[in-house]
C-alpha cells in the first residue's frame, strides 16, 4: 500500500492542510492518509497555543466525515519534541512492507538538513512536497538517497498563526476553516 502522512500542528486546522492532504491523496494515488498532529514541533518551539486535546478534537471534527483521512495521535501520546524521525521509526514498524511518504511544505525544504537524522529519514521515507505560496522553490536539498516528489496542487496562502490572529481581533474564520472547528473554538473560547 502507499501510505501518506501529513503531520502538523494545526493549530487550528485549515483548509490549506486539508486541501494539500487532498492534494497528495490524489495525485500520488494514496491508499490511506494520516493526519499526525505534533506534540511540539522541534523547529517551531513557541507554536502551539491550544492543548493536545483540543487540537485532536478540532482535527477529528474537520475530517471525521471523510473516510479517505485518519487521524494519528501518536505524537501527541508521546509528548515532548516531535521529531519526525522517531514518528518515522514508529510507523515504519507498524507498516514494514508498504511504501511511506512524509507531506510537506516546500517551505520546509530549505530547512530539511536541519531536521534530526535526516540522512537516516531519507532511507526509511520517501516525500511529497507542495509549494506554498511566498515561498519559491529555489534548490532542492542535497541530503544522501532523499526521494522527493512535487504535489501540484491548490496553494492556498493560510496560516494557522494568522488565524489566531483573528480570532484575538474577532474576524471571521469562514472560508479559511471547517465550519464544525469555527464552533468548536466557539465553544471552547480558543485563542482569545
Amino acid at each position: 500500500m502507499k501510505i501518506g502522512f501529513l503531520g502538523g500542528s494545526f493549530d487550528p486546522v485549515h483548509f490549506g492542510h486539508l486541501c494539500a492532504a487532498q492534494d497528495a491523496y490524489e495525485q500520488y494515488k494514496l491508499d490511506r492518509l494520516f493526519l499526525v498532529p505534533a506534540a511540539q514541533a522541534p523547529l517551531k518551539p513557541t507554536d502551539v497555543q491550544s492543548s493536545s486535546e483540543d487540537r485532536l478534537a478540532m482535527l477529528r471534527a474537520a475530517v471525521e466525515w471523510d473516510g479517505r483521512f485518519e487521524i494519528l495521535d501518536y505524537e501527541l501520546r508521546k509528548g515532548g519534541v516531535s521529531y519526525t524521525i522517531d514518528s518515522v521509526r514508529h510507523f515504519r514498524e507498524q507498516f514494514p512492507d508498504d511504501e511511506l511518504y512524509w507531506i510537506i511544505g516546500g517551505d520546509q525544504l530549505p530547512k530539511m538538513h536541519l531536521w534530526k537524522d535526516v540522512e537516516e529519514l531519507a532511507k526509511l521515507v520517501q516525500f511529497i512536497f507542495l509549494e506554498r505560496p511566498g515561498h519559491p522553490i529555489r534548490a532542492q536539498p542535497d541530503i544522501l538517497g532523499l526521494r522527493l516528489h512535487r504535489c501540484d496542487g491548490h496553494l492556498m496562502s493560510i496560516s494557522s498563526t494568522e488565524l489566531r490572529d483573528r480570532v484575538k481581533r474577532d474576524l471571521s474564520l469562514d472560508y479559511f476553516v471547517p465550519h464544525k472547528v469555527i464552533v468548536y473554538i466557539r465553544q471552547h473560547g480558543l485563542y482569545r
